[in-house]
Parts: structure tokens; sequence; C-alpha cells
């Protein structure tokens, strides 16, 4: 699936179309350069998901979790600080994979050996009038 968008008003609407589209996968992908609109994108997405918690980069923390109004764990990780993939199997990032819960990775990039089998990809753009491209796909 492909989207565009140019507003942040619109993120709301791109957040749904992509959870009806990605509802079979709990490990999501989110792989864009920086600043392209990894994390405000997963911010709609936990609104969306009913996330009663603040939602922020967890840049230092690596990993994040949100609890839903009906008390589900959403994990959110950021893998570009890992100096290597030691470091997420350190933090347990496959028992995360295995929760069944959601998942949402920004920079999995750096951790690409330890991806599961089945995962929903996401990748964003920005062109230079600031429009975003959100183009998904599901991963067997």
């Amino acid at each position: 699936m492909k989207l565009h968008f140019h507003q942040l008003d619109e993120l709301d609407t791109v957040a749904h179309r992509l959870l009806a589209d990605g509802r079979e996968q709990s490990v999501w992908l989110f792989e864009g350069e920086m600043g392209a609109g990894k994390t405000t994108l997963i911010k709609a997405l936990c609104r969306a998901l009913g996330v009663v918690s603040m939602v922020q980069s967890p840049t230092f923390s690596i990993v994040n979790e949100y609890t839903t109004h009906e008390g589900h764990s959403v994990y959110h990780f950021d893998c570009y600080r890992l100096r290597n993939e030691a470091e997420a199997l350190d933090i347990g990032i496959e028992e995360y994979f295995d929760s069944g819960n959601y998942c949402f990775i920004e920079w999995p990039e750096r951790i690409a050996s330890l991806w599961p089998p089945a995962y929903y990809h996401i990748h964003l753009t920005a062109d230079e009038t600031e429009r975003r491209t959100v183009e998904s796909t599901t991963v067997h």
C-alpha cells in the first residue's frame, strides 16, 4: 500500500489505514531518513490504538512501553543508538517480538538478522515540499 500526506492532521487517517492493512502482524519495522516522520507516525498509531500514556522517542532508553485504555502493551523501539545486535538481545528484544503485542521498531536495519520471519514493513520518505510518502508491505 502507498499513501501520501502533506499535513499532520492527515496522520490519524493514515494510521487507521495502516492498522487495518497490517493488523495481522504485531512487529512493525519503520525505515526512513532522519526526520522522515517515523516517530510522529508511531505517535499517531498509538493514538489510534488508544494508548493512554505519553508517547515519545525511546532514543535513550531503546524501548518504551505504552499501555492502551484496554490494558494492552505497545512497545516502541529506537535502535539507532545500538552498537550491535548483541545489545538488542541483551534487552530481550526477541521476547518482545514473541509477546504478540505491537512492537514498533525505528531503525530496524541496525538489527536486521533479528527480524522475525513475519512483519509489517513501513518505509517513509519526505520530498522537498514536505509531502510524505508511506509505503507498507506485509512480509511472511
